[in-house]
């Protein structure tokens, strides 16, 4: 058949006598002209001028503009390209039913769709590079376009085309799309101006874009990349390269920074609080508020989301369209049609739609759109959410730090409620506004789907959909039993963390007193009550499954028997499969109404507890620090726990009384007297917000550039006058001028040298910042390195910092390094002092010093440093022996000032009270020099030293237990690593699934198979019972539809039943998985070596119970369900096409290499972005509760902006990383849903050429549309499976670990019940190291004690004393010699049974959590007068009477309640209770106080006169008394003799060590 442009069987096809617009075929190629021109124009345009840059598609940020008009012309090309697409398909199609070859039909659409996807190129290039005048190209074409296009339509109309026929409309709308493409390049040209007019408009990109760092691209790229995400591509496969970090996501996109929304929410609620002002009892409403501020996105999304369900429509109707077109031509294949006549080759709609070919485009083109739109109506409300709790987050801080300090002291609103307000309310709202969008869209696409089901089916349809909506209820019933579950599992894992604690902090001692075994009980008993609330959590999750996939099966089953038995015709395929697909849409908003319905209420609730904070009373705004500078009255605040004793409280304060808001206009201000730096006159009375006054009568003032101080017993009042001053009280009455210290004004201006209204203040209770000593100390001001050296050195800090691992460079605070009172006390007293600020503000910074470091502090610091600078310091303190320094005295009694004035002038005046303190200071002259010998600063130092010394190791193990892969191949070079980035960790996935059992293992994996095969099988009957029914007319038609029916109902019913069973197996395989792991987690590091746990920092091992315990609990579970549940799904559906069409697994190769490679790139992308959302998000909860805690100190130093720059910069960080997390979610997803598109295509096309029947076609799309949806489920499990899977690699590190070697040679029944009876010890030749690969701490030392003897062992630090001790109990590798007690040698002993029968005190006193019988006697072996006697004997007896319970009286975590001398007592009692001949006193008296330590010392005497006393000193004088002394050095005994022996060597080492005890 010869081709011909106008075709060759038409006689009259070049025929122009009626004219040549009257000729059809010249008017269609009349049409290529435009499209010719537009193509020879460009394509040199494109290769020569882009040549350049078409080769780096990256194309540098700031010459991206938008021209107006943008999104609009991208909108019309695509319609205008779906419209070519149609022209294209009805040429195609009216000239197959023509005798030859018609070319005039299709092939100026072919060209018009070339040139459409050109001219949009086109564009595009001269967008980015903003290039305008070469617009002018595309303006010409669209008026050639739209010239011949309406000739075109003109000469329809005057043949008289009728309306219904396509090719006229398509001709109509091709006319209005090119018209409007016209007005948009008119309006591009009238606002660039860039040719006709004189002066062109020049343009300056987004800000964004001239910032590099901004690499969000989102709102800047074109509509198409916006759609793909297609600029996610550079970072997604950057992340292959190198890991993503946070200089790789850059900074937000202005548009979406916490400030920008904060300001816009801000406004928006300030509207709703005018509204309500008249109604005392209405509340401002939250919810209008956010609605005013983010209607308009979640609108947009809104629309989306709606015509995403309506297109999702389009695949039932398509695939019923295609399965009845397929039997039609099946059927019709005898009958030839007729051949049009050539001159009237109009199709209609109708006859055009029913082409299968032209269906199965139309559905690949639905599902395409369909999914965009989803995909971006979940960006969209991901973006709106994000940016919610931005302006959140940012509203609450700006509260906290306007919170009234009464509020946060009198426990109306606790540290606790804060922290769940940024937590968890900002994300529960977040995570509804996510899903906010499906609240209006589901009951629409419910109700679609009802419609056209009845349409399908009839009457039968509503018995299916009644079975969906009546199961419907019960999911949300699970949904809230979930919930109750969860929450009563987290109560369980939080008793159990609480315990691990204990036993992790208290490890030595239970190894040293062989307690391991009951302590570990108590935490598995917890342990087991956790795992019965997890049943209750699997069952319901299973349950949850188990609905989600059965509820379609027996709503199906319903429909097509009722069908069968109440229609006559019987079911075609047609129907049967578009009917089961639209149940498959039906399920899942059912499914999800009752998890949105769950996050509404939990919004609602969120709102509340917002609002009610948001409303809660804030601190007065009067300016009185402010004067002139309205640094306003906000500047200062205070938190928590600040002195506690001060506070009056009475009834905690609902309605308090509202500080006068007045403007903050210039005061007048009293200049009296030149030197008063604060007055508080007119008898100030001061309340903490009970009403009642705490301070009254208040006249003070404080003297300019002099030390007043402020002295008074305990709660009388002192912090709380600070307090005042700084404006955190409740003025009732009275007001505090603060003078105008300053110079003149303009000179202040110039020489900002010091800030005047903030006040460097350091509270009782030191706070710090998670942040460097340095920052702690500098806090904001800058650096200058004398004076920074001179505030360390009056603090003497520069020993503890050298101490520290970095120096002052290390992390300390809550998540650094922990320091003890006293050390963190200096720091916030050197911050004080390094401000540089007028007025300085100690309060009580003496009280957890020592004596040398207070003299130190008061000569060094504040005589010397503060008052050569001229600073006016307030100091509130307890040392009266200070009083002689002050220039001004103010004395206090009962929140009233008792007495104010110098010295001089209280000795004159008020003898009485001069004579109390001087009393008072005598006796603390006495304290003083006991003091002396407790150096407080010694041991804290050496407290943190041991901290230390651990540390160098732990980096190492830290790195061990995330690469150990890698160390399986040397060569460390990129490739390899890139490898392990990309391999599943499938080594750890088998560890896991077997350490649920085997049994569980395989009766898990065939469940899953022979459920899905049942389901496959469902579906293939149906296929073969429809096909059928239309070949066999009537013959015996009712046997065969009773047979049919049975197999259709026992198959849906095993199908059913099959897949409660494999929802619960794989929860049970799950739960017996975590329940294995955790017992032998435990059960390993109970028994691990003492050095493990002096490496391996505590966090790190807790962590292995929390974070990773739950997420093998509670997360692997449902992911590896979804994961198995979603390959299978998309497995059995390839192979159930393959089996209807072979031909469809050779488009399937392209197909699956594109999805490897796509999950292959986003797996990593996305592990990484996962992790940066995790490590982000912890410094900013921080950031919040510091800010509450710190608050007085915050608002003193005046420093709210700093603070909230710090929050806005910490909330966008983590922000960015989740936008990212979001964004890679939806690159994934539209990508796998195009793949996804593209199968259903090549199925359709496949099955409609090669299909055998009708019934498969519409099996074969059904399936095809199935795989669309679980897709991406697949890679997105995969690739949180991996992330997840990191916990049980975590777990696993520990597990091979080392244990202790607990078996003994001897059996312990070989053991005399009563060794040791005598104690006699003999250490042969020993030597001892802490591992093997370590040097040897103790080096061949021989010693012999006899029985009963008191041995007194010292030595320097290091020397190896308590390596000694440490030796006895076997805590040490003992690789040569031996100790031989009472003639075993202890190397031969079971562990157990050896450190049950000696007994230990150690240097730190460590008490359990429970009753003071548990404490002493965890095993319940011996009676109450025993345990009463012990405690006798330790000097306890009396207290523990009086304590309610006795014996049974609870003892708080770590013993908290008693003080650490009593603590020190206990652990006495502890070792006497059982009855052991030898006791080891390790440095036990290193931390008590003199008068403990004697009695210590007594009862050593008394008590354990018969028992063989071993006693490692740290103050030489303590074993002055013993009967034998050894000294020790660097691992070897040195002097070994009595202590008078020793003592008359004069140049003996312990004799020089007794003289500097002296």
């Amino acid at each position: 058949m010869s081709l011909a442009f106008c075709g060759n069987d038409n006689a009259s096809a070049y025929n122009i006598s009626a004219g040549v617009l009257r000729n059809v075929c010249f008017v269609d190629a009349l049409n290529l002209v435009p499209h010719v021109f537009l193509l020879f124009i460009t394509f040199p345009i494109l290769f020569i001028g882009w040549g350049s840059q078409s080769s780096k598609v990256q194309i540098h940020h700031n010459t991206w503009l938008h021209f107006p008009g943008h999104n609009l012309r991208w909108i019309l090309t695509f319609t205008l390209l779906f419209v070519h697409v149609c022209e294209i398909a009805e040429g195609i199609v009216s000239d197959t039913q023509m005798k030859s070859r018609h070319l005039h039909l299709f092939l100026p659409a072919i060209m018009g769709f070339v040139a459409a996807t050109v001219s949009i190129v086109y564009y595009h290039n001269i967008e980015t590079s903003n290039f305008p005048k070469l617009l002018l190209a595309l303006f010409v074409y669209w008026i050639m376009a739209f010239v011949t296009k309406t000739i075109k339509l003109v000469r329809y109309c005057q043949d008289g085309v009728p309306f219904s026929q396509l090719r006229f409309c398509i001709t109509g709308i091709m006319v209005i799309l090119y018209g409007l493409l016209m007005a948009v390049e008119i309006n591009v040209i009238r606002v660039r101006r860039y040719v006709f007019f004189m002066n062109p408009q020049k343009v300056k990109p987004p800000e964004d874009l001239q910032d590099l760092g901004v690499r969000f691209l989102q709102p800047f790229v074109n509509l198409l990349s916006k759609a793909t995400y297609w600029w996610m591509n550079t970072l997604i496969i950057s992340a292959h390269k190198k890991p993503v970090d946070l200089k790789a996501i850059g900074k937000l996109p202005i548009a979406m920074r916490a400030l920008t929304n904060y300001i816009c929410l801000k406004e928006a609620y300030e509207e709703q609080k005018k509204k309500v002002e008249d109604q005392p009892n209405r509340s401002p409403s939250i919810w209008l508020a956010m609605y005013s501020a983010f209607g308009r996105p979640i609108l947009l999304s809104s629309t989306f989301r709606y015509l995403a369900d309506l297109l999702g429509f389009a695949g039932p109707l398509c695939i019923s369209g295609i399965v009845q077109g397929f039997q039609n031509t099946t059927n019709n294949t005898n009958n030839t049609e007729k051949v049009k006549d050539p001159s009237n080759s109009y199709l209609s709609s109708e006859e055009f739609l029913r082409n299968v070919y032209v269906l199965a485009v139309l559905l690949f083109l639905a599902l395409i759109l369909q999914r965009t739109f989803l995909q971006a109506s979940y960006y969209v409300t991901t973006e709106t959410g994000i940016n919610l709790r931005g302006a959140l987050l940012a509203m609450i801080y700006n509260k906290i730090l306007r919170l009234s300090t009464s509020n946060l002291s009198m426990g109306e609103m606790t540290l606790g409620q804060i922290n769940n307000l940024v937590a968890i309310e900002t994300n529960q709202l977040m995570w509804f506004l996510f899903l906010c969008p499906n609240l209006w869209a589901m009951p629409v696409q419910i109700i679609m789907g009802v419609i056209l089901l009845y349409n399908l089916l009839g009457v039968s349809a509503l018995v299916g959909a009644a079975v969906i909506v009546l199961l419907a209820p019960i999911q949300y019933f699970i949904a809230t039993k979930l919930a109750e579950a969860q929450k009563s599992t987290l109560d369980y894992s939080t008793e159990r963390l609480k315990k691990t604690n204990e036993i992790l902090k208290g490890i030595k001692l239970l190894k040293l007193y062989a307690w391991e075994h009951i302590f570990c009980t108590s935490v598995e008993e917890t342990r087991m009550k956790e795992l019965t609330s997890l049943k209750t959590f699997a069952l319901h999750t299973s349950l949850s499954i188990f609905m989600n996939a059965a509820i379609p099966i027996a709503a199906v089953l319903a429909t097509f028997v009722t069908y069968a038995y109440t229609n006559e015709k019987p079911l075609q395929p047609a129907q049967a499969f578009a009917s089961l697909s639209l149940f498959h849409i039906l399920v899942t908003p059912l499914f999800l109404l009752s998890t949105v319905v769950r996050f509404a209420v939990k919004a609602i609730v969120s709102v509340q507890k917002l609002n009610e904070f948001l409303l809660s009373d804030e601190i007065g705004d009067d300016s009185w620090r402010g004067g002139d500078s309205s640094v306003s009255y906000e500047s200062c605040k205070k938190h928590t726990g600040l002195h506690t004793k001060a506070i009056n409280r009475r009834q905690p304060l609902r309605y308090q009384l509202e500080g006068y808001e007045q403007p903050a206009r210039k005061q007048t201000r009293p200049m009296e007297i030149d030197d008063v730096a604060i007055k508080v006159v007119t008898n100030g009375y001061f309340s903490w917000g009970s009403g009642l006054a705490t301070l009254s009568n208040i006249n003070i003032r404080i003297p300019t550039g002099q030390m007043t101080m402020i002295v008074g017993q305990v709660g009388c009042g002192k912090s709380s006058l600070l307090l005042a001053i700084l404006g955190e009280m409740q003025t009732l009455e009275g007001k505090v001028h603060w003078s105008n210290v300053n110079e003149t004004e303009p000179s202040f201006e110039a020489s900002r040298s010091r800030n005047r209204y903030s006040v460097a203040y350091a509270a009782q209770k030191p706070w710090l910042l998670n942040a460097t000593v340095e920052e702690n100390i500098i806090f904001g001001s800058p650096f200058n390195k004398q004076r920074y050296k001179a505030v360390t050195d009056a603090c003497s800090l520069q020993p503890d910092i050298d101490l520290l691992p970095f120096g002052d460079q290390t992390e300390i605070g809550e998540r650094g390094i922990n320091l003890s009172g006293g050390q963190r006390q200096r720091i916030c007293v050197a911050r004080a002092l390094y401000q540089n600020t007028n007025i300085v503000f100690l309060d009580d910074p003496f009280s957890a010093l020592d004596i040398h470091l207070s003299d130190h502090l008061m000569q060094e610091g504040i005589l010397k440093f503060l008052q050569e600078d001229k600073r006016t310091l307030v100091l509130v303190t307890h040392k009266l022996q200070y009083l002689p320094h002050a220039d001004w005295i103010i004395a206090m009694k009962d929140g009233m000032v008792l007495r104010e004035g110098t010295l001089k002038d209280i000795q004159n005046k008020d003898v009485e009270l001069y004579e109390h303190w001087k009393t008072l200071m005598n006796r603390q002259d006495q304290e003083l020099e006991k003091d002396m010998e407790a150096d407080q600063t010694t041991l804290e130092r050496k407290t943190l030293r041991r901290a230390m010394y651990p540390r160098e190791s732990k980096s190492q193990l830290e790195d061990e237990d995330e690469e150990e892969e890698e160390e399986e191949d040397e060569d460390d070079n990129m490739s390899t690593v890139m490898r392990l980035r990309t391999k599943m960790p499938w080594k750890t996935c088998w560890r896991y699934l077997t350490s649920g059992g085997f049994f569980l293992l395989f009766l898990m994996i065939f469940s899953k198979l022979l459920k899905h095969s049942v389901i496959v099988a469902i579906d293939y009957w149906l296929a073969t019972w429809t096909s059928m029914d239309n070949t066999n007319e009537a013959r015996n038609a009712e046997d065969d539809k009773t047979y049919h029916v049975a197999v259709f109902s026992i198959l849906s019913g095993a199908g059913i039943v099959l897949c409660l069973i494999t929802s619960l197996t794989v929860e049970w395989m799950g739960l017996t998985a975590a329940k294995n792991l955790h017992h032998n987690l435990l059960n390993k590091i109970i028994l691990g070596p003492i050095r493990f746990f002096d490496m391996t920092p505590l966090g790190l091992i807790l962590n292995r119970f929390s974070a990773d315990t739950n997420i093998i609990d509670q997360h692997i579970p449902p992911t590896l369900e979804s994961l198995t549940r979603s390959t299978l799904l998309c497995l059995s559906a390839i192979g159930m096409i393959s089996y209807a069409t072979p031909w469809f697994l050779v488009a399937l190769v392209p197909l699956g290499i594109a999805f490897y490679f796509i999950q292959k790139y986003f797996r990593v992308a996305s592990k990484d972005l996962q992790e940066l959302d995790d490590s982000t998000q912890l410094p900013l909860l921080c950031h919040f509760s510091e800010t509450a805690e710190g608050l007085t100190t915050i608002r003193a130093f005046g420093h709210e902006a700093r603070f909230k720059q710090r929050m806005l910069e910490l909330t966008d960080t983590n922000n960015i990383a989740y936008l990212f997390l979001s964004a890679a979610n939806r690159w994934l997803e539209v990508r796998t849903d195009y793949l996804g598109a593209c199968i259903v295509l090549t199925a359709a096309v496949t099955s409609i050429t090669e299909g055998p029947n009708s019934g498969f076609v519409g099996l074969g799309l059904l399936y095809a549309l199935t795989i669309t949806n679980y897709l991406n489920w697949v890679v997105r499990n995969l690739a949180d499976l991996e992330v997840q899977m990191g916990a049980v690699k975590k777990v696993h590190s520990f597990l091979n670990m080392e244990s202790e070697n607990y078996e003994g040679c001897l059996d312990p029944s070989q053991v005399p019940k009563d060794w040791p009876q005598e104690g006699e010890i003999k250490i042969e030749n020993l030597c001892v190291r802490y591992e093997n690969n370590l040097k040897p701490v103790l080096k061949h030392v021989k010693a012999y004690i006899k029985p009963g003897q008191k041995v007194g062992i010292c030595g320097r630090t290091g020397s190896g004393k308590s390596s000694l001790s440490l030796a006895f109990f076997r805590m040490v590798d003992i690789f040569d010699g031996r100790i031989v007690i009472d003639g075993i040698d202890i190397s031969k002993l079971p562990l157990h049974t050896l450190r049950s029968r000696l007994s230990i005190i150690l240097q730190d006193p460590i008490l359990f959590s429970g009753s003071i019988r548990f404490n002493l006697d965890p095993e319940c072996k011996c009676t109450d007068d025993r345990l009463w006697e012990a405690l006798e004997i330790a000097q306890l007896k009396n207290m523990v009477k009086s304590l309610p319970g006795g014996l049974d009286a609870m003892v708080t975590e770590g013993g908290e309640n008693f003080s650490v001398g009593q603590r020190q007592l206990f652990c006495l009692a502890r070792a006497f209770v059982r009855k052991s001949s030898i006791l080891i006193m390790d440095e036990a008296t290193a931390s008590i106080d003199m008068a403990t330590e004697n009695i210590l010392q007594k009862v050593v005497m008394t008590a354990f006169s018969d028992r063989t006393v071993v006693t490692i000193a740290h103050r030489v004088h303590t074993i002055l008394t013993a009967d034998v002394v050894i000294v020790m050095k660097r691992g070897n005994i040195l002097e070994y003799d009595t202590p008078e022996n020793l003592l008359s060597q004069e140049d003996g080492i312990f004799a020089s060590f007794v003289r500097a005890d002296m």
